[in-house]
C-alpha cells in the first residue's frame, strides 16, 4: 500500500466532509437473502469507515459493496476513497472496483439520485483526483475507460446539481 500524495489527503478530507453525516445501517445488505449477502453483511458491521481493509473491500468477482444498500456504500464511501487513494495492495488496487460501482448502469446509477449534491461533487473532484494522479494504475489496470465513463456521468449531475442550487437561489432571492 502506497502513501497518499498531499493532493490526495486534500481531495479525502473533502470526500470525508461530503459523507460525514451518513449514518451507519444497522444491516448493509439485505443479509437473510443467502449465505454471501449474510457473510459481507457480518463483515461491514464488524468494520466503520475508518477500520475497512483491502481485503474487506473483496475483488471483483466477490465484492460486498455490489449487495450493500445506498444507505451502506454512502456510509463507507469515505473508506472506498481512501482504499483507492492508497494505491496498490498485495490484493490490487481498488480503484476498478470503485469506479465500476459508480459507472454501472450509466446515467441510471442508483448512487447518482441517492447522494446529496455535495456528495456528487466530492464523486466528482475524487475522479478527478485518480485521473490526474493515478494515470499509471488507471492504465495498468486497464480502466481509462471506465475512469472517462464514470467521470462523464458524475460530472454532468454535478453540473445538473449545481444548476439546480443556482436556480432555487434565484427563486429564494425574489421572495
Amino acid at each position: 500500500m502506497g502513501v497518499m500524495k498531499s493532493s490526495d489527503v486534500d481531495i479525502l478530507a473533502h470526500v470525508i466532509a461530503a459523507f460525514r453525516d451518513c449514518p451507519r445501517p444497522e444491516h448493509f445488505t439485505d443479509h437473510d437473502h443467502c449465505d454471501e449477502c449474510a457473510e459481507h453483511d457480518e463483515v461491514l458491521r464488524s468494520r466503520d469507515v475508518d477500520s475497512l481493509t483491502r481485503e474487506d473491500a473483496g475483488q471483483m468477482g466477490w465484492d460486498p459493496m455490489t449487495f450493500t444498500s445506498e444507505a451502506g456504500v454512502a456510509y463507507y464511501f469515505p473508506a472506498l476513497a481512501r482504499l483507492t487513494l492508497e494505491g496498490e495492495s498485495d490484493l490490487g488496487w481498488y480503484g476498478p472496483q470503485l469506479l465500476w460501482h459508480l459507472s454501472y448502469e450509466g446515467s441510471c446509477n442508483r448512487l447518482l439520485s441517492y447522494f446529496s449534491s455535495q456528495q456528487i461533487a466530492a464523486v466528482r473532484m475524487l475522479l478527478r483526483q485518480v485521473e490526474r494522479e493515478h494515470a499509471e494504475l488507471v492504465d495498468a489496470y486497464l480502466c481509462a475507460e471506465d475512469l472517462q465513463s464514470a467521470i462523464s456521468i458524475w460530472e454532468r449531475r454535478d453540473q445538473d446539481a449545481q444548476q439546480a442550487l443556482a436556480a432555487d437561489a434565484r427563486k429564494t432571492s425574489r421572495s
